[in-house]
């Protein structure tokens, strides 16, 4: 069973077991703005397609009795000039062993609830980040400094003053970064207006629409280690390791550069990486000598004492080594 409303539609999951129904699943889902424009036989069809691609791995292979009170939709799906959209639906409802049957309205009333359910928010929700809302930060401290409620620069000369601080300084108390003109002003302020303070954190929207908390220098190394070099990172070559660094939602300037710094030093990739053709050792010909004219010399130890011995030196002729 599945019904449509103007921004929802719903469906219902069911088995009937020695004449008995037995409820599987109950699904809905509201509709983007594109769809609630669609019409009342179209919303339907929506609402049907919803249904067969939430429970595809349930109806597939089976017979399929699905209960409408959209009498419409029998004449829709033997339409053969219906509209582009309409016709790529019935086409992949084809794959389904599918039969319609009529269902009264009150007979309906589950779905009716789904789709027509909504969850009051007392809390309204508020995107605006109003710039008197907005602070500049201080220094990154390993004690712990907090934001002050003034807006205050972020002084440059400080050992431990964040990369971002211009992005934070300037809207909040409209401080200049250096060489604030021409084309470094305009790739300022067109950057500037992807980053978003939230107390007491910088985020930064990237390209996929995903805000992700910037972090400062010092902690760098802790999150590439934590993506890379931990037990359950897998010490993955430079692009995946950056992109787990994405994953774990974290974004700084130089996120590339430093995990392919980070991965150059790991001493378990160096000793158990892969070696590529750039780096293998030249391999050279077998050399034709005359008899005993190359030896080869091999020098071990110390080891435990043996009848007083502690190394080992091996030579050996090199047409029989």
């Amino acid at each position: 069973m599945c019904d449509a409303s103007d921004y929802a539609v719903g469906a219902v999951l069911r088995q009937r077991k020695e004449k008995k129904l037995n409820v599987i699943y109950n699904a809905s889902r509201t509709l983007d703005e594109a769809h609630c424009n669609y019409a009342i036989t179209e919303k339907e069809l929506l609402a049907i397609m919803f249904a067969f691609e939430k429970f595809r791995s349930y109806l597939v292979g089976s017979k399929v009795i699905f209960h409408t009170d959209h009498a419409a939709i029998r004449y829709l799906i033997s339409k053969k000039d219906a509209k582009p959209r309409l016709i790529q639906w019935i086409i992949l409802l084809q794959e389904f062993d599918i039969e319609f049957r009529d269902r009264k309205v009150a007979d309906n009333r589950v779905t009716d609830h789904l789709l027509r359910m909504r969850v009051k928010d007392s809390i309204p929700l508020d995107d605006s980040l109003p710039e008197e809302n907005m602070y500049s930060i201080g220094a990154v401290s390993t004690a712990g400094a907090t934001s002050p409620p003034k807006p205050r620069m972020v002084r440059s000369h400080a050992y431990d003053t964040p990369w971002f601080r211009h992005y934070v300084n300037y809207p909040a108390a409209e401080v200049e970064p250096p060489k604030f003109f021409g084309y470094n002003k305009k790739k300022f302020l067109r950057e500037v207006k992807r980053f978003y303070w939230h107390e007491p954190y910088l985020y930064k929207k990237c390209s996929d629409g995903l805000f992700r908390r910037c972090i400062p220098e010092e902690e760098v190394e802790g999150v590439l280690f934590g993506c890379h070099d931990s037990y359950y990172a897998g010490h993955f070559v430079t692009f995946k390791t950056f992109s787990k660094v994405l994953q774990a939602g974290f974004w700084w300037h130089t996120m590339f550069k430093d995990a392919e710094a980070f991965i150059f030093n790991c001493d378990a990739c160096q000793r158990m990486g892969n070696i590529s053709k750039r780096n293998e050792m030249p391999q050279n010909f077998i050399l034709e000598v005359k008899v005993f004219y190359v030896w080869g010399i091999d020098f071990m130890g110390p080891f435990p004492k043996s009848n007083g011995f502690e190394y080992i030196l091996v030579v050996v002729y090199y047409v029989v080594r």
